[in-house]
């Protein structure tokens, strides 16, 4: 592949463009419908998401997965993953996407014992 030469498609070649001046535009676009759509949720709230399912409301499970999916899609773009080796992409994809679950554990489980202590006061745990 020459240096200049970049696949001029997104969401799996779905979507084709005829520059990089197009495809960047589309990138935007598409980022921000993701972006607006996450907005709309965090400010109407709807009561059929505030379900909880695995300790967490329905809300937050798709704040979460939108976040991954703009972050990924921003290094397989932007930072040019898709042109990158296999065993790179699986590299750098894997080790974010543990970290960030590891990550969001964390703080799931510290979150939910300070939920605890101020709701019930002195709360010990048997690790």
């Amino acid at each position: 592949m020459a240096a200049d030469a970049h696949k001029l498609e997104i969401l799996r070649g779905l979507i084709k463009f005829k520059s990089n001046t197009q495809k960047i535009w589309g990138v935007l676009i598409l980022l921000t419908i993701v972006t607006a759509v996450e907005v709309v949720l965090g400010i109407y709230k709807p009561e059929a998401l505030m379900e909880p399912v695995l300790g967490m409301k329905w809300l937050n499970w798709i704040f979460i997965i939108l976040t991954i999916v703009k972050a990924y899609y921003i290094t397989w773009d932007f930072m040019h993953m898709r042109d990158e080796k296999a065993s790179l992409r699986r590299m750098v994809v894997w080790t974010a996407v543990f970290l960030i679950c590891y990550l969001i554990f964390i703080l799931l489980q510290e979150g939910d014992y300070v939920f605890e202590v101020y709701k019930d006061g002195y709360v010990k745990r048997d690790f």
